[in-house]
């Protein structure tokens, strides 16, 4: 799911079938240059096996998107930066918060 490059810390993040790739610390996709996760990666199907792959990956750099976006001027707040990376799961408000306070 993740690939390593050369010029960067960061892992990319490809998910094979849609090959719409991101990493920090801008968050935004390689192909089409939107914030990522972008529409073309969300209209991806993901029935419950895909999601129960995509969890421990995607919780990893949700971790590291908070880090890199929240502090920038006009940035998403963690709150939001949750909603963004993980929208394949069906979270509360009250769960999206929590989530965004454990990994901030």
């Amino acid at each position: 799911m993740t690939e390593p490059t050369p010029t960067s810390a960061y892992p990319r993040v490809v998910l094979p079938l849609t090959g719409h790739r991101a990493c920090g610390p801008a968050w935004r996709c390689d192909r089409c240059g939107e914030p990522w996760p972008c529409l073309t990666l969300r209209a991806a199907p993901t029935d419950a096996a895909r999601r129960a792959t995509m969890i421990p990956e995607f919780s990893r750099i949700t971790r590291q998107a908070i880090r890199d976006l929240r502090g920038r001027p006009d940035g998403p707040d963690p709150i939001a930066i949750v909603r963004r990376f993980l929208w394949f799961l069906p979270l509360t408000d009250a769960e999206v918060r929590a989530v965004a306070l454990r990994l901030r």
